[in-house]
């Protein structure tokens, strides 16, 4: 079962010049021209899915995100990127805030800041329930004519291309479909995170099943990735803090994932 954490940083780094003037943080400019700009895939549901026919963003952290910039007292805009394009969307400053379903690593820790975890889980996968009997483990999987098929650019990618040596491993660009991909025989599973297993799961009963997503292969959390701005990063920090312990997290995890 997912856990919350309920832990927050408080430690602010405040970056000064030479003669201890404090610099304009991020925070300040968010607050002075009253926008934050949040980065999201639009395909990854449901963390956030761009629905074409109202050329809009939804999904749990489109609400959190309304959320964060009504805690701001700013407008939220959002900035499609993608999962091969979001590092590089990161670095040019796109956007102030990536809210996307997004995985804590060591190479997106090297160029920003997380906030405090909202999830935990790891990746699991999800077959075609009439199949789900037979990958049970890595090494079920990693054998002659299984077909993984995987998102690009994303952990997904990277964990099938780390612990599979024999599998096919199929790369298919359009995560919103890829699932049907599965459920019409054109590859056998995907290794994802549990929330997303269980969450397709329900999409297609009967013809998809989450395979032990209470115990995954490896140790993932989701959270909020930044820029290095020390106030924007403890104001994140504690508004998430607050959301968990007054109930308002659950209540919006609640819409999307039960």
């Amino acid at each position: 079962m997912i856990r919350f954490f309920t832990s927050v940083v408080v430690a602010m780094m405040v970056a000064t010049t030479p003669i201890g003037a404090q610099q304009p943080s991020r925070l300040d400019d968010i607050i002075h021209r009253r926008t934050l700009r949040v980065g999201m895939t639009g395909d990854y549901a449901p963390f956030t899915y761009f629905d074409k026919t109202t050329s809009s963003f939804r999904g749990f952290d489109v609400d959190m995100a309304e959320a964060l910039g009504n805690a701001l007292g700013v407008k939220v805009e959002y900035v499609k990127t993608s999962w091969p394009e979001l590092a590089q969307d990161f670095d040019a400053g796109r956007f102030d805030i990536a809210m996307s379903g997004i995985s804590i690593t060591l190479d997106r820790q090297k160029s920003g800041l997380f906030s405090i975890p909202v999830m935990r889980e790891g990746k699991t996968p999800i077959a075609r329930c009439a199949d789900q009997g037979k990958y049970n483990a890595l090494a079920d999987i990693d054998t002659s004519g299984t077909r993984v098929i995987v998102n690009p650019g994303g952990t997904n990618e990277r964990f099938a291309h780390a612990h599979l040596k024999i599998a096919e491993i199929k790369t298919y660009n359009d995560n919103v479909t890829i699932f049907d991909e599965i459920a019409n025989g054109r590859a056998d599973l995907m290794m994802t995170d549990a929330s997303e297993t269980r969450y397709q799961q329900k999409l297609h009963p009967g013809i998809l099943c989450a395979i032990h997503p209470e115990k995954p292969f490896d140790f993932a959390e989701k959270a909020y990735w930044m820029p290095r701005d020390g106030a924007l990063k403890a104001f994140v920090d504690q508004w998430l803090h607050i959301a968990i312990e007054d109930g308002f997290f659950q209540n919006i995890y609640a819409r999307w994932f039960q």
